[in-house]
């Protein structure tokens, strides 16, 4: 092993990366967890901005990362700060724009460490002159557990360019002199371990049994066991006859469910011997419209059975706002929402007194023949939900429920997804009626805003914040926007906006932005 000649400091990691720095290079740091991962890419950023020198293009970048929120969190403005030195961290806590600007900036050399969670190993094509892995463990549901070899793999893979650098450095950090040899052995010469199917798992045996039958690529019994005794999951297993019983069994769940007909084939020419009749019993296998359906919008055939069932509970004689909790709640019970949020102990009586007074429409014990996780998990998600679409702002919602901006715009997008399924989901079962509480909520959700600003988002351009700005000062509908003073709206939201809005209700304002000179924008935190 090449020995590294490092910069004096007792972090070693930080040492490490001061080091990469000194050659010029760019490293990658693995940590354990997102809190790791800023915490070092902070500590590494104050160092440097003792002898910080003026560079316009991270300025520049910083301030991208810094306002990729209509407000930006305490996160944002941590990130930018660090940015500013060439240092990043990563990882899902981010948006989707804070990370692909980190990438892109990497990829050019302007940011030279990214402090990072091991999901940035895969996927990615991020090479670097060093790959350093803070942490071997991680936790789990069972407390701190090495991290497999594979994992390692990926880690210590992104060392190295090719065709940029003759050869790079992978490095794990050593606590303890007498780790050395562990992890030479159990990693740097450990074997990767086995791969295993998930074939077999039932959501996704499910989802894959509909979709080959409801695509016509598959028409029968028979060729449904030839092409699945053909998989990976056959081989590595052995047991076809096992596995043809889980097929039956999906079958049948798919066809109780009315995702699939069976019917007797008709004779035909085609030979077929006694031994597959036998097997097969003949059958084929046809989806229906709703089996079709289901295999497109791609949700879990299980998912699609409990929202049908559970939405035909809805109180027909509430209003959308009166059932919007309900709604919420049964998409949080979704195995398509997984990871839920965990209900500590000390949050127990706080959550399920606000909860009891609900109605619902997936009580425990159906929510326990359909999932394995804690019922308390669906409670407390749906609550953060909830506050969400009650405006309360990114930076309170991490403080209450720890859950980063990144995180909950990856948890909206499937929140978006499993509303608009249960849309399609009641236009094939003729529940008409439900259809506008469900786009009610979707609508909610998504924005995340009260019912009384969904009027005003119906404007290009007005999100959450502009809308309760608008609203809070008397603006709520169509004709507020026409009969407003044209000074008052660009005060409110600026030039170019106000004059959008003019327009999409038809009125063209011949006004210029030099006519506004005097008028600045109101800050939108005097409205708050």
């Amino acid at each position: 092993m090449k020995k590294v000649q490092i910069s004096p400091h007792k972090d070693t990691t930080i040492a490490l990366c001061l080091d990469t720095l000194n050659l010029d290079k760019q490293a990658l740091v693995f940590c354990s967890s997102k809190k790791s991962a800023e915490s070092v890419a902070e500590k590494i950023a104050i160092i440097l901005l003792k002898n910080k020198k003026a560079n316009l293009d991270l300025d520049k970048l910083a301030y991208q990362i810094e306002n990729s929120l209509q407000s930006p969190t305490k996160q944002c403005k941590r990130l930018s700060k660090c940015v500013q030195t060439g240092i990043a961290f990563h990882h899902a806590g981010l948006t989707s724009k804070q990370r692909e600007l980190i990438e892109d900036q990497f990829r050019t050399g302007k940011i030279k460490i990214i402090c990072s969670t091991p999901t940035l190993a895969a996927g990615l094509d991020l090479p670097a002159f060093r790959a350093i892995i803070k942490d071997t463990k991680r936790f789990g549901p069972r407390g701190m557990v090495p991290i497999p070899v594979l994992e390692y793999e990926q880690m210590s893979g992104r060392a190295g360019r090719p065709g940029q650098e003759e050869y790079g450095e992978a490095i794990i950090i050593a606590s303890e002199t007498e780790h050395i040899n562990y992890f030479v052995k159990n990693y740097i010469n450990g074997k990767v371990e086995e791969i295993y199917s998930k074939l077999a798992v039932e959501p996704v045996l499910r989802m894959h049994i509909l979709s080959l039958i409801s695509s016509k690529k598959i028409s029968s019994k028979n060729q449904l066991y030839s092409f699945f005794d053909s998989t990976f999951y056959a081989f590595q297993f052995g047991d076809k006859g096992s596995l043809h019983l889980k097929l039956d069994s999906t079958i049948n769940q798919l066809q109780k469910w009315n995702m699939l007909i069976p019917f007797e084939e008709k004779n035909s020419n085609s030979f077929t011997s006694g031994l597959d009749f036998l097997k097969t019993k003949n059958q084929t296998l046809q989806a229906t419209p709703l089996g079709e359906r289901v295999s497109q919008i791609y949700i879990d055939p299980l998912t699609a059975n409990t929202l049908i069932n559970s939405i035909k509970k809805i109180n027909k004689n509430h209003t959308s706002d009166e059932n919007f909790f309900a709604i919420t709640h049964l998409i949080s019970c979704s195995l398509e929402m997984r990871p839920l949020l965990s209900l500590k102990a000390n949050e127990y009586d706080e959550f399920h007194l606000n909860f009891d007074k609900q109605e619902i429409l997936l009580n425990e014990e159906e929510f326990s023949e359909i999932s394995t996780d804690e019922y308390d998990s669906t409670i407390k998600t749906t609550f953060f939900l909830c506050d969400w679409a009650n405006e309360i702002s990114e930076e309170k919602l991490f403080d209450k429920y720890n859950v980063r901006p990144g995180e909950i715009h990856a948890k909206l997008n499937i929140v978006d997804w499993l509303l608009y399924a249960s849309e399609e989901l009641c236009r094939l079962e003729n529940l008409h009626y439900i259809i506008k509480s469900l786009k009610h909520a979707r609508k909610r959700l998504v924005e995340g805003v009260k019912a009384e600003l969904l009027p005003l988002l119906n404007f290009k351009g007005i999100g959450r914040i502009r809308a309760r700005v608008l609203f809070n000062k008397g603006i709520k509908d169509v004709g507020d926007i026409v009969s407003i003073d044209m000074n008052l709206l660009t005060s409110l939201i600026g030039p170019a906006l106000a004059l959008s809005l003019k327009k999409q209700v038809g009125i063209e304002e011949k006004t210029t932005k030099k006519e506004f000179k005097g008028t600045s924008q109101a800050g939108l935190g005097d409205f708050f």
